[in-house]
């Protein structure tokens, strides 16, 4: 990624699609213009500038214009670029070769498995979801006969509510939910994500009618049917503190609404709840609790926390298995907006197996429209071969060689897996192959062999994102001659302008009046070690009327150094400190201490310079660019001469808003 930045700021591009407004609807795609006669149509162009100009992509005719006068040059300079074979490069080609590879690993990805999840999570964020449900456990990796024996069990319990049965009592008879007993199988309301193993009964709990039941659903946990009763906006969470009465005493209650009532008249929560709240955990804190979501406290404590309306609202006394609270509000936190929420909700996407089912679903989606064919006679072959061989389930075992080249699987008509490429993938996935205990060569080849279907399948919808998606083919294109504009610029301007020093002196010598230095201040910068304190005073009087070679020759010796300097010639408007003095040779900043190491510190200025010409090397840095600019101006002008170019001025004007 060596040209990344520089490339980026040459493209005048930004790698995240931004627009302010969406581009104008177009029945075709016409030419907005040429370059030496290949055609750039309206849809790159516009792609590149609602792009580039973010929130200031106002499609102004203004706007346009100055970007279509970039967009040209940008263009000439890639045609120059091709014309010098700089396309043919072997390490250009390389270049983007990476380029492809880093982007095409992680946008397949991110843009079909992980954009649709975010997009689902954040909408079912927005609402709590109340829901029952009946339970029949069963591990995941049961005996088909436990499966079979908890299948007809839920489909017995479904049977029964069919029929018209009570949820709660087939819950209670039914359900292996160790709450149960307690709530009937009355989960009460929910948000996401549900548990890791948990995906499919979520979406059932945010697509299912209302009032239907819904299942049976497999989980991690066994089977379960599910009614929702009803959705309402998400309460987000609440932050709070309280003042707690335990119920320790019949005067509990009374005790607690005194508090109340104390705090109506003006009282302070904080010190009545460090003064009386019997939670030995927050009263020190002023009774804060922080932030908390849904199903974390009792319902009435939740409800009452929820039900308060602004920041500082206190609630009546509230009732819960363990006592009376008084609750504050603090704040509320809701959903923020998706760009907001997206970080948090992919690493929570990530942790969650919905994430790996997404990409089976994505992986099956490509093998089915991609003509994936296989040949099970030769996987089968390759199986009976490695039961004879003693070394494949150790690390000693290599793929034979030569590589087999018979047909394992195709994609399309235009990818082929061998024999040979599965034996050298397996090679490579020891750890894979060599899971401690397994002696079952068939089970270990067929779970590689899906492992490596699964890559190939990626890989190869990854060299044909282009097809599938415009914006990574635009992409890619800004890859590909952002490339070729670095290094044809690089060649013709920067170059030039750094190893040309006959036409750098003779430019500087015809603008040397454009660098000027301001007035300028020769200041010596004193540090007095935290053992020269006493003698402080005494060493800026001192240093007031001598050089700084005399005062170190006085103040210092051969055994103890406590004065140090450093000289420095600085231009008016660049030291805080000294643009706070009066510039006058002898005049000093006060003494400061350094509290880290006790040293003192002060600055003397010993010289004020008059503004005067900058020499060359003096102003090399701002010679040099503005000579590259001079070169480029040079070098585009000849390019406009050497290739025609013609824009379209009725398709321009099309592209107009305001």
């Amino acid at each position: 990624m060596k040209y990344a930045f520089s490339l980026m700021v040459a493209l005048l591009v930004v790698l995240t699609p931004a627009r302010s407004q969406s581009a104008p609807d177009l029945e075709d795609d016409p030419v907005l213009f040429t370059v030496n006669g290949k055609p750039v149509h309206v849809s790159e162009f516009l792609y590149i500038y609602t792009k580039t100009n973010a929130g200031k992509a106002d499609f102004s005719e203004e706007s346009l214009r100055e970007y279509l006068d970039l967009y040209i040059k940008f263009k000439l300079k890639v045609e120059a670029a091709r014309e010098m074979g700089l396309d043919t490069l072997k390490s250009l080609r390389d270049e983007l070769a990476g380029y492809r590879r880093q982007l095409a690993d992680s946008y397949l990805i991110d843009r079909e498995v992980m954009d649709k999840l975010v997009r689902e999570l954040y909408e079912r964020k927005k609402q709590d979801v109340d829901i029952s449900h009946i339970l029949v456990s069963v591990p995941p990796d049961a005996a088909p006969e436990d499966t079979l024996r908890a299948w007809e069990r839920i489909m017995q319990a479904k049977a029964e509510l069919e029929a018209g049965a009570d949820f709660a009592e087939v819950a209670k008879k039914y359900s292996n939910d160790r709450s149960v007993e307690r709530n009937h199988g009355h989960i009460g309301y929910v948000n996401v994500p549900f548990p890791n193993g948990y995906y499919k009964l979520e979406t059932a709990a945010y697509t299912a009618p209302i009032g239907k039941v819904v299942g049976p659903i497999r989980t991690d946990a066994g089977y379960h049917l599910v009614v929702v009763h009803g959705r309402r906006p998400a309460r987000g969470e609440m932050e709070v503190a309280h003042i707690l009465i335990r119920k320790d005493s019949s005067l509990a209650e009374k005790k607690a609404w005194s508090i109340y009532q104390e705090l109506q008249r003006g009282g302070n929560f904080e010190e009545l709840a460090r003064k009386y709240s019997e939670d030995q955990r927050t009263a020190p804190k002023g009774g804060y609790i922080g932030f908390f979501g849904i199903n974390r406290f009792e319902k009435s404590f939740e409800d009452a926390a929820f039900a308060l309306e602004h920041d500082g609202d206190i609630s009546e006394p509230v009732e819960t298995s363990i006592g009376y609270h008084i609750i504050k509000r603090i704040s509320h936190r809701g959903l923020g907006p998706l760009e907001v929420e997206r970080n948090k909700l992919k690493e929570q996407i990530k942790r969650d197996r919905r994430f790996a089912m997404a990409r089976q679903a994505m992986i099956e989606r490509i093998k089915r429209e991609r003509g994936f064919q296989e040949h099970p006679a030769t996987l089968q072959a390759i199986i009976d071969t490695l039961k004879r061989d003693s070394l494949f389930l150790t690390w000693k075992w290599k793929a034979p060689q030569p590589p087999g080249k018979e047909v394992l699987f195709t994609f399309g008509d235009d990818y082929t897996a061998t024999v040979g490429d599965f034996m050298d993938y397996m090679q490579r996935s020891t750890r894979k192959r060599l899971v401690i205990g397994r002696t079952d060569v068939a089970q270990v080849v067929r779970e590689l062999y899906r492992d490596f279907v699964d890559e190939q399948a990626l890989r190869y919808e990854e060299r044909h994102l282009e097809e599938r998606y415009p914006d990574f083919k635009a992409l890619m294109r800004e890859y590909e001659e952002g490339i070729l504009l670095f290094e044809a610029t690089k060649r013709a301007v920067w170059d030039k302008a750094a190893q040309d020093t006959v036409g750098l002196k003779a430019f500087f010598e015809t603008v040397r009046d454009k660098y000027q230095w301001d007035t300028r201040a020769v200041a010596t910068f004193y540090r007095v070690d935290a053992k020269g304190r006493t003698k402080l005073e005494d060493i800026r009087a001192f240093a007031k009327k001598h050089s700084p070679e005399e005062v170190v020759a006085k103040f210092n010796t051969d055994s103890l150094e406590i004065v140090t300097y450093t000289t420095r010639t600085i231009e008016k408007g660049r030291n805080k400190k000294l643009d706070k003095m009066d510039w006058e040779p002898g005049a000093m900043t006060i003494t400061e201490l350094n509290r880290r190491d006790g040293s003192y510190h002060f600055i003397k200025i010993e010289d004020i310079l008059p503004p005067q010409p900058k020499t060359l090397e003096e102003a090399r840095g701002y010679v040099v660019a503005d000579y590259q600019d001079k070169l480029e101006a040079e070098w585009v002008e000849q390019l406009r001469k050497k290739y025609e170019v013609k824009v379209n001025e009725e398709v321009f004007r099309k592209l107009i808003r305001r």
